[in-house]
């Protein structure tokens, strides 16, 4: 397992993902911007509007309300960046040898204490998309599988040295 790594740029807490998908950027890049695509990943249901500046909903998360963002970049197959709540989310994507891309994934985060519980939802969210892009079927985010093995993952990241605190998921809600 591949856990997030904490930074602090400028007194802003983040989350930072980089995973390596053997898949050309557009591959990966439907997977990130279609939310037929986002469904089978992603912790919410989205829909979008693909412009920056566009409006982003969010909803169906048995763990949050819904809620809307705003789209802030949107380049393809290269960058989404949106807001979620108060955090921002930034999905860049680039070519690294024929056939492969490297995604980073950003979450800029409102409140320090939520990095590792954030970091352990996107540890499991990548690990659906992986599926994803390969054409497999994924069992969701939010699936019994993925929820029952959150602990561990948060663990890890509070092993890490995240910062730890926010409140975290119930699997059994």
């Amino acid at each position: 397992m591949e856990l997030g790594r904490y930074l602090e740029i400028d007194g802003q807490p983040e989350v930072r993902f980089e995973r390596t998908y053997p898949h050309p950027v557009e591959r990966v890049w439907a997977a990130i911007s279609d939310p037929a695509e986002l469904a089978h990943w992603f912790p919410s249901s989205v829909e979008i509007e693909p412009r920056a500046g566009g409006t982003m909903r969010f909803f169906d998360d048995p763990y949050a309300e819904g809620a809307t963002g705003t789209v802030l970049a949107y380049d393809p197959p290269r960058r989404l960046a949106f807001t979620w709540r108060d955090d921002e989310l930034r999905f860049d994507l680039e070519p690294v040898e024929p056939g492969s891309c490297r995604l980073v994934l950003t979450n800029l985060l409102s409140e320090r204490d939520t990095a590792a519980r954030n970091a352990s939802g996107w540890t499991i969210c990548l690990g659906e998309l992986a599926k994803v892009v390969d054409g497999k079927p994924g069992d969701g985010a939010h699936s019994e599988a993925n929820m029952s093995g959150f602990q561990p993952i948060f663990d890890a990241h509070v092993a890490a040295g995240l910062p730890s605190g926010a409140a975290v998921p119930d699997p059994r809600r």
